[in-house]
C-alpha cells in the first residue's frame, strides 16, 4: 500500500492510496480530495486503517487543525470510515452532507453534530465555492450526493467512473471504457430509474474535470492548454460533458436490458 498526493487543479489535491491486492492484478486506488481555501474541505475520509497515511499526506498541504469541513458521497467505510478520526485531528471541523444522510445516519455516527445542506446549496469556503448536489441511489445509497467546486469547475464524482488500476493522477484519455469494465466486474451501481437523468444533470454543470474516487481523474483535452481563470470564465465544458453523457447512456442501456430480462 502506498500513498501519493497530486495537485489536480488550483489548490485542489488528490490524495491517492494504491492497494494492489484489491482487484488484482490491476489493483485499486482510494482517493481523497483536499480543497485548500480559507476554510479547507476534505472530500472522502477513507477507511480507518488508511487514516495515518492519508492524514500525513494532507498535513503537507494544510495543518490538520485548520481543516474546517469534512464531506463524502455516502455512508460507506471507504467514504467515511475515518470520519471521527478526522474530527479528532481537526477540533474546529464539522461534517457537512445532505439532509437525508444527516437524518438517517450522521446525526448518530458523527462525534460532532453535522451540518445539513439542501440540494443545490453552496458552501463558501473563502476562495472556493462548493455546491452540494443530491444524487439519491446514484450510484448507490439513498443518501448519496456529490459536490461541484465552482471556481475551478471541478466535479467530485464519488463512485461514478470507478475503475481499477493505478493510472496517472489526471488523464485526458476517456475513462468510460475502464469504468464500464470495472462495473461489469463489481456490479456496484444501483440501476435505479433515475440514474441516466441524474448523471445528465451533472453533465449540465459543464465541469472542466472529473475528480474520481477510485481511479484517475479526467480532464478534457480541449481544456489542456487553458488556464484555471479561463476555465472558470468558460464554465468548464469540453470532453467532461461527453464522458458523463456516455456513462449515462451505458447505464440506461443496462437498465433497459435488466428490465427486458426480468
Amino acid at each position: 500500500m502506498s500513498t501519493r498526493i497530486d495537485e489536480i487543479a488550483d489548490d485542489i489535491y488528490r490524495i491517492s492510496t494504491f492497494v494492489p491486492e484489491i482487484a488484482a492484478p490491476a489493483g485499486f486506488t482510494f482517493n481523497q480530495y483536499l480543497i485548500d481555501a480559507d476554510a479547507p474541505l476534505l472530500f472522502h475520509c477513507g477507511p480507518r486503517g488508511m487514516f495515518p497515511a492519508v492524514a500525513e499526506a494532507a498535513a503537507t498541504v494544510v495543518p490538520l487543525p485548520r481543516l474546517r469541513w469534512i464531506s463524502f458521497g455516502h455512508v460507506e467505510s471507504d467514504e467515511c470510515g475515518a470520519m471521527n478520526q478526522w474530527l479528532a485531528a481537526a477540533p474546529d471541523a464539522q461534517v457537512v452532507h445532505g439532509a437525508v444522510a444527516c437524518l438517517v445516519s450522521l446525526n448518530d455516527l458523527a462525534d460532532r453534530a453535522p451540518r445539513a445542506l439542501a440540494d443545490g446549496e453552496v458552501l463558501d469556503l473563502g476562495g472556493k465555492r462548493v455546491r452540494w448536489i443530491d444524487t439519491p441511489h446514484v450510484p448507490h445509497a439513498w443518501e448519496s450526493g456529490l459536490i461541484f467546486e465552482e471556481t475551478t469547475a471541478t466535479l467530485f464524482t464519488g463512485d461514478l467512473f470507478t475503475h481499477a488500476g493505478n493510472g496517472p493522477a489526471v488523464t485526458r484519455e476517456s475513462i468510460v471504457p475502464a469504468a464500464i469494465q470495472t462495473e461489469e466486474a463489481f456490479h456496484s451501481t444501483s440501476l435505479a430509474p433515475n440514474i441516466g437523468g441524474t448523471i445528465r444533470r451533472l453533465a449540465a454543470l459543464s465541469p472542466a474535470r472529473l475528480a474520481v474516487m477510485h481511479g484517475s481523474c479526467f480532464e478534457g483535452s480541449s481544456l489542456a492548454s487553458a488556464g484555471e481563470g479561463d476555465r472558470a470564465q468558460r464554465g468548464g465544458g469540453g470532453d467532461c460533458v461527453g464522458e458523463l453523457n456516455a456513462l449515462a447512456d451505458y447505464y440506461e442501456r443496462a437498465l433497459s436490458a435488466a428490465l427486458t430480462a426480468a
